[in-house]
Order: C-alpha cells, then sequence, then structure tokens
C-alpha cells in the first residue's frame, strides 16, 4: 500500500514539472517583455523633446519631477544658432526702459536687423521657454544679483528687460535709491514691488580690492590690484538668493600694469606676477569668500564664463572693426579658441562642487563666439566723438546677453530654485 502511494505520488510530481517548468517560463518572459517596455519608454523620452511629454503629464504616466530631471543632464553650451520661425517671439523691444543707450543699435543708426533673427539651438536637448512670470514668482522676497564688469551690465539689462514682460504695469518697477539708469553708476538696484524682489548690479571689474600701493613703493606703482583680499562692497551681497559673477575683460597688461596698476600679494607688490596668474589668484580669494560667507541652502552661485570679442584688422584701440558683420559666424576655422581665463574658473568650481552644490559654470564662451554680428561696433550712442574706437565686447540689446539669461533661467529650474 506504501509503496503503491509513493509510486502515486512520484507520478503525480513528475506530472507537475512540465506545469511548473512553464509558469517560471511564462513569469520569465513576462518579466522581460516588461523590462525591454521600461528600457524603451527610457531611450525614447532621452530622444524625444521635453514638449512631448506633456500629454503624458496629463494623464500621469510621468511624474512632473521626471520630466524636470531630463534637463539636468543636458549642456546647453554646446549647439547651433537656428533662425527664429518669427520675429514675434522676441521678448522685448528696445523701447525697455532698462536699457542703456549704447546698447539700442538700431535706434543709433543700425540698419539691419538680421541679428535678432536667431535662437541658440542646444546639441540633444531644448531649452525651456524663458517664462518671465515663473521666475519672479520663484524669485519671490528674494535677491539676484550680479557682479563684475560693463559685460555683466549688459546681461543685466537683458534679464532686468525679460523679467519686465511678466508684470502687468511695467513703471511700478523703481530704482531703490532713486538712481536714473545710467553706465556710469557703480550700483543699482531694481525692485519688482509685487513679487518685493530686487534685481541688482554691482560694479567690480576685479572682484578684488583695488587700492593704493604699501608705502615707499616705487613711482611707477600707481594702484594694486589685491589678489587675496575680496571687494568690500561684498558684504552687501551675502544674504544674495541668486548670485551671477564675472571677471575678465580687464585682466590684462593693458588695464593693469601699462597703467601702473600691480599685483599685491601679502600687502608686498610683485612686478614679476602677470595678469593671468593674478585672474587665478582672485579666484581662489573669491572660492574662499562663497564658502565662508554664503548659506549653500540659500544661495544660487554662478560664475559666468568669459564674453567673446570681435575686433577685426586690429585691436579695440588700434582700429578693431565689425560693423561690417550681419551674420554668425559659419566657419568654426575662423574662431577663437576657448579663452585661458575660462580654465581658471572651471577648475574653481570643480574644487567647491562638494562643499557648496549649488555653484555653477555659467558657460556661454562657444555659442557667444560665432556672433560676431551682435555688438554696437559704429552705432554708439549719441555725443560719442565720431573717431572712437568700435564697440566689438558690449552687445546690442535685445540680443546674445538674453541666450545668457535663458541658460541661467535653465540651470535655475534644473536644481529647483525657488528662494527660502
Amino acid at each position: 500500500m506504501d509503496h503503491h502511494h509513493h509510486h502515486q505520488q512520484l507520478f503525480s510530481l513528475c506530472s507537475s514539472v512540465p506545469y511548473v517548468f512553464n509558469i517560471k517560463k511564462h513569469f520569465f518572459l513576462s518579466l522581460f517583455s516588461l523590462s525591454l517596455l521600461i528600457f524603451s519608454t527610457v531611450v525614447i523620452l532621452n530622444l524625444v523633446d521635453s514638449s512631448s511629454f506633456e500629454p503624458l503629464l496629463r494623464f500621469g504616466l510621468l511624474s512632473p519631477s521626471s520630466s524636470q530631471t531630463l534637463t539636468k543632464d543636458c549642456d546647453y553650451s554646446k549647439g547651433r544658432w537656428v533662425r527664429r520661425t518669427s520675429s514675434s517671439s522676441l521678448m522685448y523691444g528696445e523701447e525697455c526702459r532698462f536699457l542703456d543707450s549704447g546698447f539700442r543699435c538700431r535706434k543709433n543708426g543700425r540698419k539691419d536687423s538680421g541679428y535678432l533673427d536667431w535662437r541658440w539651438q542646444p546639441h540633444g536637448c531644448d531649452l525651456p521657454r524663458f517664462n518671465a512670470s515663473d521666475f519672479l514668482e520663484r524669485s519671490r522676497n528674494g535677491r539676484i544679483v550680479f557682479v563684475g564688469d560693463s559685460i555683466g551690465r549688459n546681461q543685466w539689462e537683458s534679464l532686468m528687460c525679460m523679467l519686465s514682460q511678466g508684470v502687468h504695469n511695467k513703471s511700478e518697477i523703481y530704482e531703490v535709491y532713486g538712481n536714473p539708469i545710467t553706465k556710469h553708476k557703480g550700483f543699482l538696484s531694481m525692485r519688482f514691488p509685487r513679487q518685493n524682489l530686487t534685481v541688482e548690479y554691482h560694479r567690480t571689474p576685479f572682484l578684488v580690492v583695488i587700492g593704493r600701493p604699501p608705502e615707499h613703493s616705487p613711482q611707477e606703482i600707481k594702484t594694486t590690484v589685491r589678489v587675496d583680499e575680496f571687494n568690500w562692497q561684498s558684504k552687501r551681497w551675502v544674504d544674495s538668493d541668486v548670485l551671477v559673477f564675472n571677471s575678465g575683460h580687464w585682466w590684462n597688461e593693458e588695464k593693469t600694469v601699462l597703467v601702473g596698476s600691480y599685483f599685491e600679494e601679502g600687502r608686498k607688490v610683485n612686478k614679476t606676477m602677470g595678469a593671468m596668474e593674478a585672474f587665478g589668484k582672485s579666484l581662489k580669494t573669491w572660492k574662499s569668500w562663497v564658502l565662508d560667507k554664503l548659506d549653500p541652502d540659500k544661495s544660487y552661485v554662478f560664475f559666468r564664463s568669459y564674453s567673446p570679442v570681435h575686433y577685426r584688422n586690429g585691436t579695440w584701440n588700434l582700429g578693431g572693426l565689425c560693423d561690417a558683420e550681419t551674420d554668425p559666424e559659419t566657419d568654426k576655422r575662423r574662431m577663437e579658441p576657448d579663452a585661458a581665463h575660462n580654465r581658471y574658473i572651471y577648475e574653481v568650481i570643480e574644487d567647491m562642487r562638494y562643499q557648496h552644490s549649488k555653484v555653477k559654470f555659467l558657460n556661454i564662451t562657444y555659442l557667444t563666439e560665432f556672433r560676431k554680428d551682435g555688438h554696437p561696433s559704429r552705432y554708439r550712442e549719441g555725443g560719442t566723438p565720431v573717431d572712437a574706437p568700435q564697440d566689438c565686447s558690449h552687445w546690442c540689446l535685445p540680443g546674445v546677453p538674453d541666450t545668457w539669461n535663458e541658460i541661467l533661467y535653465a540651470q535655475l529650474l534644473s536644481m529647483n530654485y525657488r528662494t527660502k
């Protein structure tokens, strides 16, 4: 009996083996199909642009945060300039009251307007559309501060005009200290009252202290650039929410040593120190200040890369020109190599990543190098002497700095920026 029962058990076990294998086979096939589906979805999502996600978001198939992370790995600094489909996509015009007259190129006599017809298209992704109302809302009760030279001012004015498109009554935006917007003011603070937001510009071309030389210095030393002492105005910047630094255009022999301004370190003048070595040391001073004074939970810090100049047939003071340029560069062989300044900036920021995760390199050099057509050139503000040098370093507005600010906005979005 036991023996017969044992045979029956064995038989039923053997007959169930194919059944078990069958279940396992179906299970693994289903698992494989599911994996394939997930993998192909991820690939497709990476290939299409973020605007294609909207239907998926609407039906709850993708959480908004997953579409947001797709912008995080996008390198906006590489791409190409493409023609706009219509000029109506310009965000503002020359009538914007926050513009210096020197940047209103059409008003100053420039006839061609082709320089306005281009937009930057990054490789492999799209720049998010600049949304002034959203940017203002995210910045409520905050401070956005630009610190640097007059190219920084160019970018600040561009952002002022872009943000003001999100304000119904633009006349309510005012300068906190009642100062007119003239390029000679070293400090301007514009308030958007409904958001209790200020957008500020602080003119500090070197970022570090420019001062009197130590006592008993040789006569040729008129001033010194103290590479190890951060600018005294910096106490004003400490509680900013967004800080955009730039420096570089003054770090050359012409604007330092040749006009009697030498580099000083440890209260000693070093007459053999070159401009680029001094620039590197000043960036280390900037880094120490950021890490020491800024709250990494609050402050989003950017250092913008070098903005290229386009003087042809001579330097800025020796007859350099750019007024014949009406289109972006198409021949990459004619483009200048990356500015030496950028390697110094990039390396300092890489060093800081683990101590302050919200410090970013705003890399605009390559995209800007194409735009030899975007400068004021000879279309300077009224009253400029006829024989004055052409301006092939600043930018007409609207113009190229609008793209820098679109990238600034995109980088802030990728970090889920909102004022604390």
